[in-house]
């Protein structure tokens, strides 16, 4: 039996918003309005890694690429029109049959899986490109889970993980900002507890076993309520860029 990182008080949290997923002013709000900024630093990694040039029609193509946590499917489909084989994985189970449908009205193939990237690991699986967004500030055992995701990324293979930051900006942003004053999530959604520092999660991505190679804020200006890439400002939400080495 494989074991698991899964928290499933955390799964239920996110199983009882899965309708709202595709309603850019529901539960989900916050998501859509970070989404264009999250996949200008996406496709930009992968391009960079993989020699790509995004002008091109499916510049992703010949790429295996696993969204871990996918929900409704926001980043997978964007993947997916840009060419790469698209394989969605989500713990919540109620997730999916939302993700299939909203795939098959836009027209899209992607593969999506009630699982856990413990037991796509343990089957083998791999991907050049392994998407690990707003997930491991939800899971019980960060490194295990980090350690799974090494497992199942080819060697050469880029992985890129958002998470937020733990510091008291974050907890008065991300948890009083957005759960109590402008009620974008619902409250309880986060635990400030679980949020990592970049220092931390360069830590751990390196005891998993990859090489850290870039990290990046997502900084949201409230005068042009609009999301934007920071090298500097790392003090919230953040990204990193890792790789597998090759030996």
């Amino acid at each position: 039996m494989t074991t698991t990182t899964i928290d499933p008080a955390e799964v239920a949290k996110f199983e009882a918003m899965a309708a709202e997923w595709w309603n850019p002013n529901g539960k989900f709000k916050p998501l859509h309005m970070l989404n264009p900024c999250r996949l200008d630093y996406i496709t930009r990694q992968i391009a960079a890694e993989f020699d790509r040039d995004l002008t091109a029609p499916a510049p992703f193509k010949g790429l295996r690429l696993l969204d871990i946590g996918c929900g409704g499917g926001l980043l997978s489909e964007p993947m997916a029109r840009l060419g790469a084989e698209v394989v969605g994985a989500d713990a919540a189970p109620r997730n999916i049959p939302v993700a299939q449908i909203h795939a098959e009205q836009e027209g899209l193939q992607i593969d999506y899986r009630h699982t856990t990237a413990e037991d796509m690991a343990a089957a083998g699986e791999q991907f050049d490109v392994v998407l690990n967004m707003e997930v491991v500030e939800h899971v019980a055992d960060p490194l295990a889970y980090l350690t799974a995701c090494q497992h199942l990324l080819k060697p050469g293979g880029l992985m890129i993980c958002s998470t937020l930051n733990r510091n008291p900006k974050s907890y008065l942003m991300a948890i009083i900002g957005a759960e109590y004053v402008m009620r974008w999530l619902p409250k309880g959604t986060h635990e400030w507890s679980k949020f990592i520092t970049p220092d931390e999660l360069y830590d751990l991505i390196r005891r998993a076993g990859l090489d850290p190679v870039d990290r990046t804020g997502f900084v949201f200006d409230k005068l042009r309520w609009s999301w934007s890439l920071s090298e500097r400002d790392l003090s919230v939400n953040y990204v990193t860029a890792s790789v597998k080495p090759v030996n």
